[in-house]
């Protein structure tokens, strides 16, 4: 009887046919959903025209920001204005102050398209070979962002030559300054104002091209593209580009970045509404957001226009950035843009607070599932990984400290990573932002 109620009716048969048909799904989602690798993301990337580029000006801004802070009331004053609560202060005090004096810039951009505008060909190619031989400089200074790189103009009509040409310059001379082999590791390029797959099937052709003839390892140089324009959200066909553009870059693409003011404009908003908390600005980033789930592809909101203005000073900018920053990590934007010094310190405590969290309950209940302890919470693989992956955030951005992670999980920054990203784990070769994140939490 019992051998009776264990027999099935399907056979061994059935299943190799399943298995067949099922194939070519299982190569898709290998292949185009793997997951996200790991490694570190920005909290922020600045934009800085390339025209006011130099070396040493991620810690210039740093110092900047500091002196902002204690010219108005110093620290306390600035966490009373954002609401934080007494029992947060001091921890946050001491990591933004060192954040601003050691890394105050994580993601730099040196700007080619609105930020420099068009002063001639001559200029620009001058431009960007200059910035180029100043990012060698800067990255051997060790004063360079862990993260930098350039905007060029947008591949349309009018613009496509310039932009291609300042592409190729500056990676050219980049990789004369520092060799093939010296790259910065957090080299990013950006592609603006995409409005069709086709213009990113190009840069894909275009970065081919660079490495083969510049001899750097074949899938070397990746991009971010920029949402700013309605066509990549919809296109005349009523499909949805950017789920399309995402399996057109062949593995390198990035990251999708909201461009606030381009894209409200150009869906009719008024320029006294344009937000990155408009609905449009909303809508544009939930499409972002469902079309980069499970590609590994990082998302990062806009920026906001508003700074200091005359003897104002920065209350209200800083109110306001940190609403926006906070509104944005809520949704699952772990990183946007800062367009000035005064915004270093409002994302900073808008980030720690929002990254600091619930840490203790995080860390407990992480450091159960590690040692197998089942008092107050009895959390699954599935459960641990999102914790893991909420503290690995923490601990990259200097949210939380490595001893913090050692004292109250047990655990080092690599096995952190494990945990949050188990296939990566389990890769043929570590996964790049295991070695990454485990290198930053012995610094």
């Amino acid at each position: 009887m019992s051998g009776a109620e264990t027999t099935g009716t399907l056979t061994a048969a059935d299943l190799s046919a399943a298995a067949a048909q099922l194939a070519p799904t299982d190569r898709l989602l290998a292949s185009a959903y793997p997951g996200d690798s790991g490694e570190r993301q920005p909290i922020h990337t600045v934009y800085i025209p390339a025209q006011h580029y130099r070396e040493g000006i991620a810690g210039e801004w740093g110092r900047r920001a500091a002196e902002l802070v204690e010219r108005h009331g110093g620290y306390p004053a600035l966490m009373e204005l954002l609401g934080i609560a007494d029992e947060d202060r001091p921890v946050l005090t001491e990591r933004v102050r060192e954040k601003l004096a050691r890394e105050p810039i994580e993601d730099l951009r040196i700007d080619f398209e609105d930020g420099f505008g068009d002063p001639g060909d001559e200029a620009e190619d001058a431009a960007a070979v200059a910035a180029a031989e100043t990012l060698a400089r800067d990255v051997a200074a060790g004063t360079a962002p862990p993260f930098v790189g350039i905007r060029f103009k947008c591949f349309e009509a009018a613009t496509r030559e310039r932009g291609i040409r300042t592409l190729d310059l500056f990676v050219t001379a980049l990789v004369r300054a520092c060799g093939a082999a010296g790259l910065p590791e957090g080299l990013v390029l950006t592609l603006p104002k995409v409005s069709t797959v086709d213009q990113c099937a190009v840069m894909v052709t275009l970065l081919g091209r660079l490495e083969e003839r510049l001899g750097l390892p074949a899938g070397r140089l990746g991009f971010e593209v920029q949402v700013e324009t309605p066509q990549i959200v919809l296109a005349a066909d009523g499909t949805v580009p950017l789920a399309r553009v995402l399996h057109a870059g062949e593995g390198r693409i990035t990251g999708l970045h909201y461009g606030t003011y381009d894209y409200s404009a150009a869906v009719g908003v008024s320029p006294q509404f344009q937000s990155m908390e408009h609905p449009a600005a909303d809508f544009a980033k939930a499409v972002m957001q469902v079309a980069a789930a499970g590609t590994g592809v990082r998302l990062s909101d806009g920026s906001t226009n508003v700074i200091p203005s005359g003897d104002a000073g920065p209350a209200e900018t800083w109110r306001l950035h940190h609403r926006l920053v906070t509104r944005s990590l809520e949704r699952a934007f772990y990183q946007g843009w800062d367009l000035h010094p005064a915004h270093l310190p409002s994302r900073f405590v808008a980030s720690y607070a929002f990254l600091r969290t619930g840490v203790d309950q995080a860390a407990t209940r992480l450091r159960n599932y590690v040692q197998q302890n089942t008092d107050g919470f009895l959390d699954e693989p599935a459960t641990a990984r999102p914790l893991a992956a909420f503290l690995a955030r923490g601990v990259q951005s200097g949210a939380i400290s490595p001893d913090e992670l050692a004292d109250r999980v047990g655990i080092d920054a690599a096995e952190l990573v494990a945990i949050a990203y188990p296939a990566r784990a389990r890769a043929p070769h570590p996964a790049p932002g295991a070695a990454r994140l485990e290198k930053e939490s012995h610094q």
